[in-house]
């Protein structure tokens, strides 16, 4: 006997992964079920879930880079790289 399950989901989350699902030949239903099925089997969530968040330090040095700023080198050998990592500014 199958059950009706209601969730909410954010619209574009939704979205995306009736994308991909469809990419994949499955629709979301067939996504949850999946889910479900993997998840008793192997009694517990099939996989892992993390905090792994980049610090504010982290993540203002992935948008620099990203932006081309604070870029520094090249460097043509290891110690012209090492020198620059050890001065002072």
């Amino acid at each position: 006997m199958n059950v009706n399950v209601t969730l909410r989901v954010d619209e574009n989350l939704k979205k995306e992964a009736e994308t991909l699902f469809s990419e994949l030949g499955l629709n979301l239903t067939s996504a949850f079920n999946i889910f479900l099925r993997q998840s008793v089997r192997e009694r517990q969530i099939p996989f892992r879930v993390t905090k792994n968040v980049p610090n504010a330090a982290t993540l203002a040095a992935i948008e620099a880079s990203e932006k081309g700023e604070e870029l520094y080198g090249p460097y043509d050998s290891v110690s012209d790289l090492m020198e620059a990592l050890n001065a002072e500014d």
